[in-house]
């Protein structure tokens, strides 16, 4: 009756050695995949965080824009622009915002977070970083291409803000970094907005962009009282007569009691 007992025991004690063996193999398999990841973690984070800088540095290029365009007649020289999204976005974090200021890529203008395992700044040269703004896509449709110019306006009121962020490939040598030590990875961000909203400044404005865009208006302004006269005469005055080619009736008129004069 004993030697069954001793023979089971014998075979679940090379059993858990064998389950003990299985173990530490599949954890040996999963470490290869999973620890070069863990290393890699604190590198994806320096990478999003130059990837969001990059979107920033587009959106302050692209709102730059709203007040130095064609339209409002001024531009930025695009080296100036450069250089400010350079210093302010790119370079140490505590950097002041002064004018004609410049990034350098010495250690005293580097972002100390942005930095390799071996100590190396994971943007090279910072000089090389690219910023443009430029209008947005083609001049538009054939019928905006057109209206716009017979109404006063841009045909092209869209401008896109755009920056390029050459990053350093990692140390070569260590197995983990790979492919990173020759992906030569560049971060491209842009913001477009819209710097033009045809907006008038008041309502003679709008008047004069109408009439220029709807040539047939003035003419129509002009015989319009001989076109009213049947109405004045068969209507015996009963009826309004329409106002053929005027624009007057469209005014957003403010009643005279909603007005206050603006102080000093």
């Amino acid at each position: 009756m004993t030697i069954p007992v001793r023979v089971h025991s014998r075979h679940r004690r090379e059993a858990g050695r064998s389950q003990a063996g299985q173990a530490l193999t599949e954890f040996l398999v999963a470490a290869l995949a999973i620890v070069p990841l863990f290393l890699l973690i604190p590198l994806i984070a320096k990478y999003q965080d130059i990837s969001h800088a990059a979107q920033m540095a587009s959106r302050y290029a692209a709102f730059d824009a709203t007040i130095n365009n064609p339209s409002t007649n001024g531009t930025k020289d695009p080296a100036v622009l450069a250089q400010e999204v350079r210093r302010r976005f790119f370079s140490n974090i505590d950097a002041p915002i002064r004018s004609n200021d410049a990034a350098g890529s010495f250690l005293a203008h580097q972002n100390l977070f942005w930095r390799d395992p071996a100590g190396n700044s994971l943007i090279s040269d910072i000089n090389a970083v690219e910023v443009s703004v430029a209008p947005a896509g083609p001049s538009g449709s054939a019928i905006l291409s057109t209206l716009a110019p017979a109404f006063g306006l841009p045909d092209r009121p869209l401008f896109r803000g755009a920056v390029s962020v050459p990053l350093a490939n990692l140390p070569a040598g260590i197995r983990s970094y790979e492919p990173f030590d020759q992906l030569d990875l560049r971060v491209d961000r842009s913001t477009t907005v819209l710097v033009d909203g045809w907006n008038g400044r008041n309502l003679a404005v709008v008047r004069s962009r109408v009439s220029r865009g709807n040539p047939a208006g003035a003419v129509l302004s002009q015989v319009g009282p001989v076109l009213s006269l049947p109405v004045v005469v068969f209507e015996l005055d009963s009826v309004r007569p329409p106002r053929i080619g005027e624009l007057q009736r469209w005014d957003d008129v403010v009643p005279a009691d909603r007005l206050r004069a603006r102080g000093p």
